[in-house]
C-alpha cells in the first residue's frame, strides 16, 4: 500500500506534467493564449482531458498526438518539422544569411570603391591609410617595359 507521501509526490508529478503540456497547447477559442492561461470553456475541458490522459498512463507524446489528431496541428505551439513547415523553420536562417551577405557586400564595396575615394580626395576629405594604399596600388604605373614585355605586346607579336 502506498504511503501518504508517495500519493502526494505522484499527484504533484502528474500536476506538473499536466501544466507543462497545457503550456504548449494553444486555446482553440482564444488563439493567442495557452490552455493553461485561458479561462475559456474549451480550455478547461482540454485541461481536464490532459489530466485524464495522464491518469490513464499515456505519455506526453501520445497526449500531444491525440490533441493534434483531434484539433489539428495548429493546436500545438511548436509545429513539427516536415516538408510543409520547412520554410517556417528555415526562414530565420535564410533572412539572417541574406543580411550577412548584404553587410559583407557593402563592406567590401566601401573598401574597394575607387570612385568614392577619388570624390573624397576632390572634396578634401582625407583618406584612411588603407584607402591610400589602395589608391597607390591602382594608380602606380606598371614597371618599365625594358625587362619584361607586357602580355598585350606579346599577344600582338611586337
Amino acid at each position: 500500500m502506498e504511503s501518504e507521501d508517495d500519493v502526494v509526490k505522484k499527484t504533484r508529478t502528474m500536476e506538473a506534467r499536466a501544466r507543462s503540456i497545457s503550456h504548449n497547447v494553444r486555446c482553440t477559442e482564444c488563439g493567442s493564449q495557452s490552455i493553461e492561461d485561458s479561462q475559456a470553456d474549451i480550455a478547461i475541458l482540454l485541461r481536464k482531458l490532459i489530466r485524464d490522459e495522464i491518469q490513464s498512463g499515456r505519455t506526453d507524446k501520445e497526449i500531444y498526438k491525440k490533441l493534434e489528431d483531434d484539433f489539428g496541428e495548429t493546436v500545438l505551439y511548436a509545429p513539427k518539422f516536415d516538408l510543409q513547415t520547412a520554410a517556417l523553420w528555415l526562414s530565420p536562417l535564410i533572412v539572417a544569411g541574406g543580411a550577412v551577405g548584404v553587410w559583407a557586400f557593402n563592406k567590401h564595396r566601401k573598401q574597394t570603391n575607387v570612385h568614392i575615394m577619388a570624390l573624397n580626395l576632390v572634396r578634401g576629405v582625407s583618406l584612411t591609410p588603407k584607402e591610400k594604399e589602395t589608391m597607390l596600388d591602382l594608380l602606380t604605373p606598371p614597371p618599365s617595359e625594358g625587362t619584361t614585355r607586357s602580355w598585350w605586346r606579346r599577344w600582338q607579336g611586337q
